[in-house]
């Protein structure tokens, strides 16, 4: 009788290193750096980050429930994770039933494939495209334009993106980092037939975009969407945005290829109720939004004739896997955690080098894309892109606890760094430290020596590597002549003890007398 071996069950594999834009080519400190000396930048994104949070402080504050929804909110994810896998199998079955077709896609490459083969196969070489996160995390643009067939962004921010040939810094806001005259700018150059005359009034650069997708919408034959929630209870997608242009996408071309990550699935139509709360008051602190559209499946005469949905995978299900991490995947893309992040609004979207910047990135990305993949990985600095401070965690209108996750990853970065010299200065510290006579003689050591690296301000402007990187932005107060062990080992110190103690023991009494006296007039009330 033979025996097979199944093995250990395998990690999950991330998104393959190299592909999509998970990752950026610098680490967060150094682009980060380089993007604080734009003062244009700087200003667009305090201007826009305070004035969105102040309407979503304003909308949610109307609502009684606000805090429910939130937990609501929070509890549908987190049993929309426990239950994925069947989750995802309802939602295949729905859509099919209802003449659309299923593509499984293991990571970007894949989906890129999938989406280049069904456009193909319409005959036509150009698409129309809602405003897509996963399609931006795989690259689509990029490989379809390899592949011979142009794809154009509609949202008028990926529009001005697109043109200038430059990146999204903002989940909500893609060209937030781009003021009016330069959207003039572009358009001017960039768009066929455009009035060279243009001038950098808001209503005037729509309209030249809208009369440039206009004739994109009237004959382009085939779209490609994300969706911001699936319902596998039904097949049902959903798209919501403010311009229209989703609807006009969602509703005209003969054919319609939605990209969406595993994650957007929620179990019921009713769960709606729920999020089409959250997601307009947290993200454009409005009551809800312009345009929601809603298909399931092909409706005969009605609408995209062909209907296909691609599952995205892309390292999901290696985030599924983390006990903590996980949570990341509750993320509905609301950007209000970038509108309350110190960090972001100062160093902006670009400096994460990723499609998801911001504190949602900052734990989304190295869970998707991997932070060691390769020697001085970028991804491996952006859980340290923080501060910590918690105006993220108190911004989630699900309560991702990004805080928390930040500092797991930061954890999990130090485990597979294997020996440092961060580490073997804590191994060094730990055995000073559990050694009372040599931590004794280490201190009166380092006390000296600071002494002595001291200016007559008596501060340490420069430690010695490895540890400069502390004095780098900081001063370091020189060391006291007396520690604090010493002087309580001092007379002095003997003295102050002895007199605390007494002063304790005297307020003891008075308090004993108090409560006693209060005992009697309670007794005599009875």
């Amino acid at each position: 009788m033979s025996s097979t071996f199944l093995g250990m069950p395998a990690t999950p594999p991330r998104s393959p290193y190299g592909t999509g834009n998970l990752r950026g080519d610098r680490k967060f400190p150094k682009a980060a750096h380089d993007e604080l000396r734009n003062e244009q930048l700087r200003s667009n994104l305090h201007k826009a980050t305070h004035s969105i949070r102040a309407k979503r402080i304003a909308v949610t504050s109307e609502l009684p429930d606000w805090e429910p929804l939130r937990d609501a909110g929070s509890a549908i994810k987190a049993d929309t994770m426990d239950r994925l896998p069947e989750l995802l199998e309802q939602l295949e079955r729905k859509v099919t039933e209802h003449g659309g077709t299923v593509h499984w896609a293991r990571d970007g490459v894949e989906a890129n494939e999938i989406v280049t083969r069904l456009v193909k196969e319409t005959g036509s070489d150009e698409v129309i495209k809602v405003k897509s996160m996963a399609t931006q995390e795989t690259g689509l643009n990029e490989y379809l334009e390899s592949q011979g067939v142009t794809a154009y962004e509609t949202d008028l921010a990926e529009l001005i993106v697109q043109l200038a040939h430059d990146k999204p810094s903002h989940i909500l806001v893609p060209a937030i980092h781009r003021n009016r005259d330069e959207i003039r700018d572009i358009f001017r150059s960039t768009i066929p037939g455009v009035d060279p005359e243009l001038d950098s009034v808001p209503s005037h650069l729509a309209a030249a975009a809208r009369a440039y997708l206009r004739e994109k919408f009237m004959t382009v034959p085939v779209a490609v969407s994300g969706a911001n929630f699936g319902i596998a209870e039904t097949g049902t997608l959903s798209v919501v945005e403010s311009e229209g242009n989703g609807r006009m996408c969602l509703t005209m071309p003969k054919t319609l290829i939605t990209v969406m990550g595993i994650e957007k699935i929620l179990p019921r139509y009713q769960d709606l109720e729920v999020f089409l709360q959250l997601l307009p008051r947290s993200s454009t602190g409005e009551r809800m939004n312009p345009y929601t559209s809603m298909w399931t499946g092909v409706t005969p005469g009605d609408g995209p004739q062909e209907f296909h949905l691609v599952l995205l995978d892309n390292g999901r299900t290696a985030a599924l896997a983390d006990r903590i991490g996980r949570q990341a995947l509750h993320c509905i893309r609301c950007s209000a955690c970038l509108n309350v992040c110190p960090v972001y609004e100062r160093a902006g979207g670009h400096a994460y080098g990723s499609t998801y910047p911001g504190p949602i990135g900052a734990v989304l990305t190295p869970q998707l894309a991997g932070m060691d993949a390769a020697k001085n990985d970028p991804n491996s600095s952006l859980p340290y892109a923080s501060s910590l401070c918690g105006a993220c965690f108190d911004a989630c209108p699900v309560k991702i606890d990004i805080p928390s996750l930040l500092v797991e990853l930061r954890h999990q970065h130090t485990e597979q760094t294997g020996a440092t010299a961060e580490k073997l200065a804590m191994k060094a510290a730990a055995t000073v430290m559990s050694r009372p006579g040599l931590f004794t003689a280490a201190q009166k050591a380092a006390g000296t020596g600071g002494r002595v690296m001291a200016g007559r301000d008596r501060k340490i402007s420069r430690l010695p590597a490895p540890f400069d990187g502390w004095t780098d932005t900081r001063d370091l107060p020189a060391p006291p002549r007396q520690t604090f062990r010493s002087w309580l080992a001092s007379t002095e110190g003997q003295a102050t003890l002895r007199s605390a103690a007494e002063e304790g023991a005297g307020l003891g009494s008075d308090a004993g007398e108090h409560d006693a006296q209060h005992d009697s007039h309670e007794e005599g009330n009875r």
